[in-house]
């Protein structure tokens, strides 16, 4: 989506808004013993409180089958898309997990993502999520008018790799706005200068994902959950932003 007008504008900062607020409730709800499913219904209920619409439920990417639930809730191995609430998924001491969510505001896709330690995690688990936070922040400073996708894509593999781990190559980012999925793609690994343009009024969503192991992911038998194919921990952190004159604004900061 380019924004073109002042209402699309006010309205994307406020579906950006009201995300936020609802991703910060639910990673407070986050603790051991806690179901996926719990989650999800929080969510949704949340969000339909405001007066939103779910992103996802019955969202169908390339002709795979309706997306079940409002939110993806991702544990350790699972790298996104894990689905909460169709088998019993208990959050355990350890654990960390995933939690990513769309709404619809007056006709206006916003998508962020974050991942969440359950209780006390190990320190290499700490180190991914900061690493991949990190990444993210580097994603957004890059993402400038006049700049280009591979700009983006290069700013976050550095961060990833260079702190020692995998950027998960086969998902990425997209533009957002009027769908969920919009073009461009965006990569988390590239060469600056490379890719699409970046202009003014462009809305995107940045999405690094890293793992501990190989990166390699294979889908699920339930046809939506990538996992890490060695079954390493992944991380996944996610923005909207907005292309402004000078620099990147976060929308769902």
């Amino acid at each position: 989506m380019t924004l073109t007008t002042d209402t699309e504008r006010t309205n994307l900062l406020e579906a950006g808004r009201r995300l936020a607020a609802v991703l910060k409730a639910l990673r407070a709800r986050v603790a051991p013993g806690v179901s996926a499913a719990s989650l999800d219904d929080f969510a949704e209920a949340m969000i339909r409180e405001g007066g939103d619409t779910p992103a996802f439920l019955g969202y169908v990417l390339d002709g795979s089958p309706p997306y079940p639930a409002t939110l993806c809730v991702s544990i350790n191995e699972e790298v996104v898309h894990g689905i909460p609430n169709e088998s019993p998924k208990i959050l355990k001491e350890g654990d960390i997990v995933g939690l990513d969510l769309g709404l619809v505001h007056e006709g206006t896709i916003v998508d962020s993502a974050i991942t969440v330690p359950v209780g006390d995690i190990d320190e290499k688990s700490k180190k991914l999520m900061r690493v991949t936070e990190e990444a993210l922040a580097a994603g957004i400073e890059a993402a400038r008018p006049g700049g280009h996708v591979g700009d983006i894509g290069h700013a976050i593999q550095g961060v990833i790799e260079s702190a020692g781990f995998t950027v998960v190559r086969d998902l990425g980012g997209h533009g957002v706005g009027e769908r969920v999925h919009e073009e461009p793609f965006i990569a988390n690994f590239g060469k600056a200068g490379t890719g699409p343009k970046l202009v003014e009024g462009m809305v995107l969503a940045l999405e690094p994902i890293a793992a501990v192991g190989k990166g390699a992911v294979i889908l699920a038998p339930d046809g939506f959950t990538y996992r890490t194919r060695d079954g390493s921990r992944s991380a996944h952190f996610e923005h909207t932003i907005l292309i402004e004159k000078d620099s990147a604004l976060v929308v769902t900061k």
